[in-house]
């Protein structure tokens, strides 16, 4: 009986060891990757990597600029394609997929190269680098670079134009070629006033610096063109206008021809309570050539000038009250062209200018070395 005993817990023991070794069977084995290194140009791009997993999987991607397409995710072999943006910054950047399978992690680096600068030669101001421009030397709109706003008639200041993106019935309202950006202003078959709204790297902008633009403005009773500056992610409910802040560095309107101001705008000095700080000067010429405007933002001083002469000069109190001063932080650049409004139609406007254009040679944006 005692032998017996033995030999069946021998047995038992076989059985049981047998069954450890069956299930370290299961432990997920690594994921198995085609590449875990891609590299793309600024232009963006794709790129396919084929997946072998222990089992299902999955890929998450670590930016917004890097997209990508899964197939045979259900099963332990797929593939995944990897689309990155373009890259409109000057600075190189870089991402992550990360993929996951059970227990195991891979990870396929993403580099990208920054946006090549003008390869003509550009006026740096001293102590300043160029960080960032637009040229409008392609063919189209960079979507990397700017948004479209879209919004009807009323929504500021009592304009008359609808924003819309790209096109409406069947006409731009922006146009990219011979090395210019046109915004179009033009009443559609339907009666509506279209025109554009742009921003620049909206959900990034910059703090302090040098931006500028160089613009010919548009003719006619009704225009209002504006090169200006907003600031990033702000919360309306706790910061609403003016208390954000607003930077204007050229606004000009058609029944005042050729007369450019620069403003800013806060919770103590804005138009409502008459209080903005405005510098305006006759700038000879602004509806029939190009003229610089630029706008100087450092944490002591904001100051605009047109073509080099200075304009407008708003000093920093030193206060750190975000009534007088809600310029700490990153702005973003925006162009557009209104059509009536408080400001635009103070004077009515003459629909028999439509169409109109502001045409927009290029814009920088510099910061400290």
């Amino acid at each position: 009986m005692k032998k017996f005993c033995l030999i069946l817990g021998q047995l038992l023991l076989i059985s049981l060891t047998a069954c450890g070794n069956s299930s370290s069977t299961d432990v997920d084995a690594d994921i198995a990757l085609s590449s875990s290194i891609l590299s793309f140009t600024a232009s963006g791009g794709d790129a396919s990597v084929e997946v072998t997993a222990p089992g299902e999987w999955d890929a998450t991607p670590s930016d917004a600029w890097i997209r990508v397409v899964k197939t045979g995710t259900l099963s332990s072999k797929g593939e995944i394609k990897v689309e990155v943006e373009p890259n409109g910054l000057r600075n190189a950047r870089s991402g992550s997929v990360l993929v996951q399978s059970r227990s195991s992690r891979a990870e396929i680096k993403i580099s990208q190269e920054g946006k090549e600068m003008p390869s003509g030669p550009v006026d740096e101001p001293d102590g300043y680098s160029l960080v960032w421009s637009d040229e409008f030397d392609g063919k189209e709109l960079s979507r990397a670079d700017w948004t479209y706003e879209v919004q009807g008639p009323g929504w500021v200041n009592n304009e008359l134009q609808t924003y819309v993106s790209a096109a409406y019935d069947g006409k731009p309202v922006t146009e990219v070629g011979d090395g210019s950006l046109k915004i179009h202003c033009f009443k559609a078959s339907d009666g509506k006033i279209c025109s554009a709204r742009i921003y620049a790297h909206v959900n990034s902008g910059w703090k302090y610096g040098i931006i500028e633009a160089s613009i010919r403005l548009p003719k006619g009773k009704g225009t209002w063109p504006a090169f200006w500056m907003m600031p990033v992610a702000n919360d309306w409910s706790k910061t609403p206008w003016p208390m954000c802040g607003e930077i204007d560095i050229m606004e000009e309107v058609g029944y005042h021809p050729d007369y450019t101001s620069s403003s800013i705008h806060c919770d103590s000095y804005n138009h409502v309570k008459g209080t903005q700080k405005t510098a305006e000067r006759f700038t000879k010429g602004a509806e029939d050539d190009f003229h610089v405007y630029r706008l100087e933002w450092t944490e002591d001083y904001i100051r605009t000038y047109v073509d080099g002469s200075l304009l407008l000069n708003f000093a920093n109190d030193g206060k750190g009250n975000i009534s007088t001063w809600p310029f700490n932080r990153a702005f973003y650049p925006i162009l557009n062209l209104a059509w009536g409004g408080d400001w635009g139609g103070a004077q009515g406007v003459d629909e028999k200018c439509l169409p109109v254009t502001m045409e927009v040679d290029y814009v920088r944006v510099f910061q400290k070395k």
